[in-house]
């Protein structure tokens, strides 16, 4: 019986059907094991999270202005160090440029995080509050981080060690930018993100998305906002030079009051926006801020010089609200017999969140921060160099809310304002936005149909 029962065996064990059922078997024993990394991810922000926070209040404590980031920068490269990522230092002058080369194939995701302080002398009473002093357009003024900027460099830290730990499973790569002077660059000087671009920042390895985050002061911890389309709009540098007759203050008929012609010119660019520009498609502002004439109380001047600021989220509103406002200020000035140069120098362009990047990512969103924690918000006039990138690429930029829990939002100190406050346990939302973020679109990566990066209008 024994040779029978041996032969059956191997005619069973070399069946095909059996053969492929071994096989099949074998395979999926040598096969590696597949790992869910969200839970690992939002474990290890746990566990980090104090590490982050003692980050966060360093950076805050030496706050430096744009362009200016040198202690910032050494600290945040050590840290790349200490963690094991290499990095580029000098990027755009005081940038940081970290790359995490993931084991196994996949897209390159640039995840940025803005680090510059801002000239405004800190009123809040921590203990970690910044006293730093330094050089602005020849006045001493204080440096602080009146936007948050040091909680974004942490937040980027955070991720950083985070993705760093899960390497041999991560798709692709994570290009880690710890950009200087979103603030803008000191007159005279290039800086930002539209630097960094230029030195080659979307290369070795090219990018192929970008993600950000801001922390809003009035958007309570834990929540997070997103818009699609255009979420924060164009800033562009108005200056106004007018140019009439000196003559004594005492008899203004033998001269030609540039101040006059100001102030009418002033009140002129309110209808810009008010009475000649469709606001049920975006909003737009016009701000006059600066109002420079004359030396003497009684001497009327020669010249007056207004400067302000454009903020408009359409493409197309923008070019028609430059030509309006050059229209008024020479009718106006032209009314009155004088004459006015108008200069409109273009900064940042509209920060546009990709529509078809924004809706693949939501629920990764309301995954880190619960459905009811995520919401739809409005586009804000601020302006972002964020913006730069997504000329470049489908990107999205996103808010996390740092107003302590139970707070007042209509309370809220604004940003870039003395008493400016974030709470540090919003930065573990950042932090595991930035790693669920860079995963889910790693996971769901397919180089043949990347969504348009070209923004709307």
């Amino acid at each position: 019986m024994k040779p029978i029962f041996a032969a059956l065996l191997a005619m069973l064990y070399f069946h095909p059907l059996s053969a492929q059922r071994i096989a099949k078997v074998k395979k999926e024993a040598a096969a590696p094991v597949v790992t869910d990394l969200r839970p690992i991810v939002d474990q290890m922000a746990n566990e980090i999270e104090n590490e982050i926070i003692e980050a966060r209040h360093w950076l805050h404590q030496h706050a430096e202005l744009s362009n200016r980031e040198f202690k910032t920068a050494e600290y945040i490269a050590k840290y790349l160090a200490s963690v094991g990522i290499e990095h580029q230092t000098g990027v755009g002058k005081t940038g940081v440029v970290g790359l995490i080369r993931g084991a196994k194939p996949g897209p390159t995701i640039l995840l940025r995080a803005d680090i510059d302080g801002l000239p405004v002398t800190e009123r809040v009473d921590l203990p970690w509050k910044s006293t730093n002093r330094d050089l602005y357009l020849g006045m001493q003024v204080g440096v602080m981080h009146a936007c948050g900027h040091d909680t974004h460099a942490a937040m980027l830290m955070g991720a950083a060690k985070i993705l760093y730990g899960i390497r041999d499973q991560l798709k692709g790569n994570i290009k880690l930018v710890f950009q200087p002077a979103e603030e803008g660059p000191p007159p005279g000087e290039e800086g930002g993100a539209s630097l960094m671009i230029k030195e080659g920042l979307m290369e070795n390895p090219a990018v192929d998305v970008a993600f950000g985050l801001h922390i809003n002061s009035s958007t309570e911890v834990g929540h997070i906002n997103y818009k699609p389309g255009g979420t924060m709009a164009a800033s562009d540098v108005l200056r106004i030079k007018i140019k009439g007759k000196q003559t004594h203050g005492s008899t203004p008929w033998d001269g030609i009051d540039p101040v006059v012609v100001g102030a009418q010119i002033v009140m002129a660019l309110q209808t810009v926006v008010s009475r000649q520009t469709e606001l049920t498609k975006e909003a737009a502002v016009v701000t006059v801020a600066t109002f420079h004439a004359g030396v003497r109380n009684n001497i009327i001047p020669e010249e007056a010089e207004l400067t302000g600021t454009i903020r408009t989220l359409d493409r197309d509103m923008q070019v028609a609200i430059h030509e309006k406002i050059k229209r008024t200020v020479s009718k106006v000035a032209e009314s009155m017999g004088a004459e006015a140069e108008t200069t409109i120098s273009i900064g940042n362009p509209v920060t546009y969140n990709d529509p078809a990047l924004t809706y693949q990512m939501l629920p990764t969103i309301q995954r880190v921060a619960g459905i009811h924690q995520v919401h739809l918000t409005k586009a804000v006039t601020g302006a972002e160099d964020f913006s730069m990138y997504a000329l470049k690429m489908p990107s999205l930029f996103l808010f996390v809310g740092g107003m302590p829990l139970g707070a007042d939002a209509a309370k809220a100190p604004p940003h870039h304002t003395p008493d400016f406050y974030v709470d540090d346990r919003g930065m573990k939302t950042g932090v595991r936005t930035l790693c669920h973020l860079a995963l889910d679109y790693a996971d769901q990566w397919k180089p043949e149909a990347r969504p348009s990066a070209l923004p709307g209008k």
